[in-house]
């Protein structure tokens, strides 16, 4: 397709919806139709989103008052999503999900990770899980595509080459450890993001049994990953870092193949291993603002122990761009249309 597409967001106060919604606004084949929030209906979006002030004169509607469109971005809170997907499937033909509402494909899987059965379960099947380095062909002809977790994206992205090049040894578990910024939270307040209580925070507060090592397993068909999630003085951000061991000797050499075998030809992932200066690894804080994901990696010969570390913005390639680089894909445009800001430095 190359006419134009008219976009709505349902629940668009939120930090990824007003990421989404700032993407949008700049793409040259996307009209914005409506930008849906209860709280804030009748109030201009740039009231919520100041970045946008000038930007746009829309306001928020109710979501009583949303119309039919070519497609439907939906950034809700869990479980909102699964509870009006008859209804959302009837106003557009395409809609992409951000939340983690349709992220597994298997109901019981759902149920274990959630604690709950799912709401729509037929509905799980039907929709493309939206990480384009994992599913890219399936994304051109999808009609429903679902969000990707932030730290499975970046646990993701860390495990994909060494475990396409066979080189891990599934014996032995692989523990991704992951540090993470505030906006992980989203924009509802708590005693959590309090700022004397939040400013300075090393706090983990997922060590074990965090709901993305779900789809980490789904994606990569795994069964031995682990995941322990800390927050740290970051507002945008996650670096995944990732611990497994060779299956077998391994070279310098054989890890620059996995790598770039897996990413010479992705858009928006970046090897990053440098033998010099202050940035030889990847590093969340270059990445504010954009949907590229940086990728290194470290060997030990002596123990055979992978270190494999990825780094996002959890708001973009995480979830808002990552959500608009399949948009892209499922509609036939190009797939970096919107998204090719670079990112700041020094930030």
């Amino acid at each position: 397709m190359s006419e134009i597409a008219r976009i709505s967001i349902v629940g668009g106060s939120g930090y990824a919806g007003g990421e989404l919604l700032r993407l949008l606004l700049d793409h040259p084949l996307v009209e914005v139709g409506q930008v849906t929030s209860e709280r804030q209906a009748g109030t201009f979006v740039h009231s919520v989103h100041p970045n946008l002030r000038g930007r746009t004169r829309l306001k928020f509607s109710p979501a009583a008052q949303l119309e039919p469109c070519d497609v439907l971005c939906l950034a809700l809170p869990h479980k909102r999503a699964q509870e009006r997907i008859e209804h959302y499937a009837g106003l557009a033909e395409r809609i992409v999900d951000l939340s983690a509402d349709f992220r597994l494909r298997d109901p019981a899987l759902y149920e274990r990770w959630y604690g709950e059965p799912h709401g729509a379960p037929e509905w799980l099947e039907r929709f493309v899980y939206g990480l384009p380095e994992l599913h890219r062909e399936e994304l051109k002809s999808a009609r429903y595509v679902s969000g990707v977790g932030c730290n499975a994206t970046a646990s993701n992205l860390a495990l994909l080459p060494l475990v396409r090049a066979g080189l891990i040894d599934m014996e032995k578990p692989i523990v991704v450890d992951l540090k993470v910024g505030s906006s992980e939270g989203g924009n509802s307040y708590s005693m959590a993001s309090h700022h004397p209580e939040r400013s300075g925070a090393v706090r983990s507060f997922a060590p074990v049994k965090h709901r993305h090592a779900a789809e980490v397993e789904q994606g990569l068909g795994l069964s031995n990953v682990y995941l322990s999630v800390t927050s740290i003085e970051l507002v945008r951000g996650a670096l995944a870092t990732a611990h497994c061991w060779a299956k077998g000797p391994l070279q310098e050499k054989d890890l620059w193949k996995a790598y770039r075998s897996a990413y010479n030809d992705e858009p928006f992932v970046r090897i990053v291993r440098d033998k010099a200066g202050i940035y030889r690894y990847p590093e969340p804080k270059l990445l504010s603002g954009t949907n590229y994901a940086d990728v290194g990696f470290e060997l030990d010969p002596e123990t055979n122990r992978l270190v494999s570390i990825a780094a996002i913005d959890n708001l973009m390639k995480g979830a808002a761009g990552t959500a608009l680089q399949c948009l892209n894909l499922m509609m036939g445009w190009d797939e970096t249309l919107g998204l090719g800001f670079p990112g700041l430095h020094p930030i």
